[in-house]
């Protein structure tokens, strides 16, 4: 399964924009968004790819976030999703609280559990589950960044926007 991982875009569309462009063309099977839209519309950039997400703690507008995935056809769940996936299951939260996110690494349930919150890129193993952030898709006023992860092949690739 190829995914694209995206946080904490804090309504910075033209990033958006170039991600789902990039997306698009890698043919992802799933994007997620670990959360932190900010404002609803950022999720248009995301219509017509398959597109999972959480709520993170700037997405205020939970009403307008939850048409505008009706909109796109995607999935926005609170703020913990599971998503499953041929190697196992994978946890997406926003990261918010961090003992629940090191509760959810340390619990073994999970092939790998995905974050953002901290906009610091994160790829790691703990014992056989994968951490990933993917940093901030914002960039603020730093580097941008993203992950497509293809899961069969255990392959994450950090990627920066130019």
């Amino acid at each position: 399964m190829k995914i694209g991982i995206i946080s904490d875009s804090h309504d910075h569309l033209e990033h958006m924009q170039l991600v789902a462009d990039v997306f698009r063309s890698e043919q992802v099977d799933l994007v997620v968004h670990a959360g932190d839209f900010v404002s609803p519309s950022m999720a248009l950039a995301l219509s017509g790819l398959p597109v999972s997400a959480v709520f993170g703690n700037n997405d205020g507008e939970v009403l307008g976030l939850l048409k505008v995935f009706k909109k796109i056809s995607g999935h926005i769940e609170g703020d913990f999703l599971e998503i499953e996936a041929p190697e196992g299951m994978i946890a997406l939260y926003h990261g918010t609280v961090r003992p629940i996110k090191e509760a959810l690494v340390l619990s073994r349930q999970y092939h790998a559990v995905i974050c953002g919150h901290t906009h610091r890129i994160e790829n790691r193993y703990e014992g056989k589950t994968r951490v990933l952030n993917p940093g901030t898709l914002h960039g603020f006023g730093g580097q941008a960044s993203y992950i497509l992860y293809d899961t069969a092949q255990d392959d994450v690739r950090v990627m920066l926007l130019k």
